[in-house]
C-alpha cells in the first residue's frame, strides 16, 4: 500500500512513495490522473450548482485529532497523519491494518505529513516514536487504533442525483448497526432527506452546507465518501471495481458492510392511496440515450397492453420532454401526465401502484424503495448493475452491458454514448431490441396481473 507524503527531509525507507498531496476526486471527466467521481444520473434531481469543484467539500486542513507533541491525526480521506518538523532528533511513524495485519507504511522523518493512498474504510493503526537525540532506543509517543466508538463519522455523497443516493443509502444504516457507538452523519442532497429522515432516526441527516455551517468537517474523526469512481485503477478510493459488484453493493465494500440488497425505508409526508382504480407507473426519461427503452414502439404497444388488462397508466417523470439536439423522447401516448410531481409525490403514486416499469434510472430505485414490483428495461448495464429484481428485463442476444465493462469509460457528458456501435446501424441495439412482447411476457409474470383489475 503506498501513502502519499509531504515531507522536506524524508528518509531512505520512505524513498519510492508518491511525494504529492492527495488527490481531490472531481465530477465528470478530468484530464488530471487522479480518480474521478462521477454520479450516475437520473433526470430527478437539478445538477450541482455550475462551476462546483468536487461533488464533496474536501476535509479539514489539519486533521482533527490532537495528540502528544503537536501530532495530529484522523481518518478523513483517509488515515492522515502530520508529525510537526524537528530540527533534533527524527520521528519514526508505522501504519498497520489491523484486520489483516500488514503493516502499510513505514517512515523515519524529521515531519511529515502523510496520507494513506486507501480513502475505503480500513482499521488503521498508528504508532509513532520518537528517536531523540543521543538515544539508541525509540520512545513511543502514540499507539492508535482506529476506534469509531463516541467518535463523530461522516458518510457523504456527491449531489444531482436520485437513482445512486438511494441504491447507496441502507449501507448507512448498516454501518451505523455495525458501529453503534458512533455518532453517525448522512451529507446529501437536500431535496432527498424529506424521503429518509423520518425512517432513520440514529442517523444525522443534513446538506454539505449545513455540515459546513455547523463544523462538522473540524470536527470528525473519519469521513468516508461515496462515489463510483470510474479511474480508480488502483482502487484507493473503493476496494473493488464497482463495475464488478453493482452500482450500489460498492457502498457496502466502501463502508466494510454487508454488500447484499437491502432497500432503504421512506417516510412519506402523505402515504394515503392517490388513486382509487388499480393502475400502473412508468417512468421513460434518462439522462443518457444509452439508458432509454429506444424501441420505437416498445412504449406504446405496452401501455395499450396494460390498459386493455384494466390498468391506467401514470407517468411520474420529472419532465414530460427531455433529450438533446435532435434526440427527445416525449411522454409516451396513452399514458397519464403526472411528470413534475414532487419526489415524495412520485413515492406515493409508487407505493400504491401495482407496478412499476421503468429503466436503469433513479426512478426505479425509488420505486424499489417505495416497495414497488419494478419492471426494469436496460440493456446498456447488466442486471448485476442494480438490485436484485426477478423482472428485470434484457436481450442477451444483442451488444450488451458497456456500461458495466471496466474497460469503457462511461461519458456522462456524450448524451448518445455508445462506445462500440455509435454512429452505425447498430447504435443503441441493446435496447432498440428489447421487444415489446419481451416486456409483456415479463409483466404477465408478477402475480394478481390482470386479476380484477378493471373493477
Amino acid at each position: 500500500m503506498s501513502v502519499n507524503v509531504i515531507d522536506n527531509a524524508l528518509a531512505s525507507s520512505a524513498a519510492g512513495l508518491s511525494a504529492q498531496a492527495a488527490p481531490n476526486a472531481t465530477s465528470g471527466s478530468s484530464a488530471e490522473a487522479q480518480p474521478v467521481v462521477a454520479v450516475s444520473g437520473t433526470g430527478a434531481l437539478p445538477p450541482p450548482a455550475s462551476g462546483a469543484a468536487h461533488p464533496y467539500p474536501p476535509p479539514a486542513a489539519d486533521p482533527t485529532q490532537v495528540g502528544p507533541e503537536g501530532i495530529r491525526f484522523d481518518f478523513n480521506d483517509g488515515c492522515r497523519v502530520r508529525l510537526p518538523p524537528r530540527e533534533t532528533g527524527s520521528w519514526r511513524i508505522m501504519l498497520k491494518d489491523l484486520d489483516s495485519g500488514n503493516e502499510l507504511f513505514h517512515s523515519d522523518n524529521k515531519g511529515a505529513q502523510i496520507n494513506s493512498s486507501k480513502r475505503w474504510y480500513l482499521r488503521f493503526q498508528i504508532q509513532i516514536w520518537s528517536i531523540d537525540e543521543g538515544s539508541t532506543t525509540p520512545r513511543l509517543v502514540v499507539s492508535h487504533d482506529h476506534d469509531l466508538t463516541g467518535r463523530h463519522v461522516l458518510i457523504q455523497f456527491p449531489i444531482g442525483t436520485l437513482g445512486d443516493t438511494l441504491a447507496w443509502f441502507s449501507y448507512c444504516d448498516k454501518f451505523a448497526r455495525r458501529h453503534p457507538g458512533a455518532k453517525v452523519s448522512v451529507a446529501l442532497s437536500g431535496l432527498i432527506i424529506p424521503l429518509l429522515k423520518g425512517a432513520y432516526p440514529n442517523l444525522n441527516l443534513l446538506t454539505h452546507v449545513e455540515a459546513q455551517q455547523q463544523k462538522l468537517l473540524e470536527q470528525v474523526y473519519a469521513t468516508y465518501s461515496m462515489g463510483l469512481f470510474f479511474d480508480d485503477i488502483a482502487c484507493d478510493r473503493q476496494p473493488i471495481d464497482f463495475r464488478h459488484v453493482g452500482l450500489h453493493r460498492t457502498a457496502g465494500y466502501i463502508l466494510g458492510v454487508d454488500p447484499s440488497d437491502e432497500a432503504p425505508k421512506l417516510r412519506l409526508p402523505d402515504e394515503s392511496r392517490p388513486i382509487a382504480e388499480r393502475y400502473v407507473c412508468i417512468a421513460v426519461q434518462a439522462t443518457s440515450g444509452a439508458k432509454y427503452w429506444n424501441n420505437p414502439n416498445g412504449w406504446r404497444e405496452v401501455i395499450a397492453f396494460l390498459k386493455q388488462n384494466g390498468y391506467r397508466v401514470i407517468c411520474v417523470d420529472q419532465k414530460p420532454v427531455h433529450g438533446t439536439g435532435i434526440v427527445w423522447t416525449h411522454i409516451p401516448h396513452g399514458a397519464e401526465d403526472m411528470t413534475g410531481i414532487t419526489l415524495a409525490e412520485a413515492a406515493r403514486y409508487m407505493r400504491h401502484a401495482e407496478f412499476f416499469v421503468g429503466l436503469s434510472s433513479g426512478l426505479s430505485w425509488l420505486a424499489w424503495a417505495a416497495g414497488t414490483k419494478v419492471v426494469l428495461i436496460s440493456g446498456f448495464s447488466l442486471p448485476s448493475t442494480e438490485f436484485t429484481n426477478p423482472y428485470r428485463v434484457i436481450n442477451w442476444h444483442t451488444c450488451n452491458g458497456c456500461w458495466s465493462d471496466p474497460k469503457l469509460r462511461f461519458d456522462h457528458t456524450d448524451f448518445l454514448w455508445c462506445p462500440r456501435h455509435a454512429n452505425t446501424p447498430r447504435q443503441f441495439e441493446c435496447t432498440r431490441l428489447i421487444t415489446a412482447e419481451h416486456v409483456r411476457r415479463v409483466i404477465k409474470t408478477i402475480p394478481g396481473f390482470g386479476v380484477s383489475a378493471s373493477a
